[in-house]
């Protein structure tokens, strides 16, 4: 019997180093069989247990896919319902009172579809990753608590924070309230995000859903937000997807079908403080090629080889590199001309620095937008404003 090690072609993490090899031995047969090997499986794989929770007596099955939420009840023994927070494309969230702790936490529920919960234990996984390498949580990410598995949903145990940037400036708007993002406000936000950010980058991460919904507010008076949903997110070393990001928040190499890394992240941000000094979506769109000639009436034309690289670029531009677009109610092809403004009629309350750190995150072409490192040095973040008004939490 022959002994020989191979290489195995699967990779690993970012960073990682040599995994090494199974070893196998071929029989007088021809036929190969491979060894167990406890330290080459230690270092290629992590595993991490997810726990069942069956009542006694009963089989897992339900009579409906539809989880019921109400006021008081006791999931798996232990998280009393105390309000429901609201719901996502594939959850719903509820604000739940840990009868184990005291302690009020945020209980995300999963619906219950294969693909979700695909998702959702990818999130986990990196939740954990993150929360471990961030143990005196120093770069407001939200910790993951607990999770587990009950009456065919997938449950995440969060930290309990306050609401999400998007529907905490809607209720102001429609309450008539003075604006709680003020410049200040926006430069504090600003830096925590990038701060967020450049810890993911560093471990080889891109978040891939910045939006105004997936930042928190943790603390009204001091200003301070978290980074959410990790559900989306990727190893800079995956097989990325073309599908990322929230259309309004839409790198344009993502949507152009190029290569992209990390620096969609800080795209997606300059869209959200735009948005924060205006109350409106930078991009207003309701496609894809509509987004494209927002961008290019605000910021200019991208540049041509971006277009002439791009594997998607022919859905939106023609030959002669206009935008187009078929009517959906004629079916006929149209040209969407750009209408011609700039950042600075588009958030006019802006004063020059903040103007001047959108058009740096904002920069269309990838290799000339800054990294979330370079980002943090911008003369604006460290501006000295005068101390934005306290509101009580």
């Amino acid at each position: 019997m022959l002994d020989i090690a191979v290489d195995d072609a699967a990779g690993g993490y970012a960073g990682s180093g040599d995994l090494g090899a199974p070893r196998y031995v071929v029989d007088e047969s021809g036929n190969l069989l491979y060894e167990y090997d406890a330290a080459y499986v230690d270092n290629k794989y992590e595993t991490f247990e997810l726990r069942i929770i069956h009542r006694r007596r009963h089989t897992g099955f339900e009579d409906s896919k539809e989880f019921p939420i109400r006021k008081n009840d006791l999931i798996a023994g232990r998280y009393q319902v105390m309000d429901f927070l609201g719901s996502a494309a594939f959850s719903q969230a509820v604000q739940a009172l840990d009868t184990a702790t005291g302690a009020l936490v945020c209980l995300k529920i999963i619906k219950n579809n294969k693909d979700y919960f695909d998702q959702s234990l990818d999130e986990i996984k990196l939740l954990r990753y993150v929360n471990a390498a961030d143990p005196e949580d120093e770069h407001n990410i939200v910790r993951l608590y607990d999770f587990f598995y009950y009456k065919e949903h997938l449950f995440l145990v969060c930290e309990l924070l306050r609401a999400n940037l998007y529907e905490f400036q809607k209720y102001q708007r429609e309450n008539g309230d003075e604006p709680y993002f003020t410049p200040p406000r926006i430069q504090r936000i600003a830096t925590q995000v990038l701060q967020s950010l450049a810890f993911l980058h560093s471990l080889g991460l891109v978040h891939s859903d910045l939006k105004p919904e997936n930042i928190l507010i943790k603390s009204y008076s001091r200003c301070e937000v978290k980074v959410i949903d990790l559900g989306s997110s990727c190893f800079i070393t995956d097989h990325l997807s073309s599908y990322v990001q929230s259309r309004s928040y839409r790198a344009p190499e993502v949507i152009l079908g190029l290569a992209y890394g990390q620096k969609i992240d800080l795209w997606s941000l300059g869209c959200i403080l735009a948005e924060l000094a205006t109350g409106y979506v930078l991009f207003q769109n309701d496609s894809l090629a509509t987004l494209l000639v927002r961008l290019e009436g605000i910021l200019g034309p991208l540049p041509s080889w971006m277009i002439s690289q791009g594997r998607y670029s022919s859905r939106y531009y023609t030959r002669s590199r206009q935008i187009y677009e078929r009517n959906k109610n004629s079916g006929r092809y149209e040209l969407l001309l750009p209408k011609r403004t700039s950042l600075r009629h588009r958030v006019p309350g802006a004063d020059e620095g903040f103007l001047d750190f959108l058009s740096y995150l904002l920069t269309p072409d990838p290799t000339a937008r800054p990294s979330a490192e370079d980002a943090l040095q911008h003369p604006w973040l460290s501006f000295p404003y005068p101390p934005a008004e306290q509101i009580p939490d």
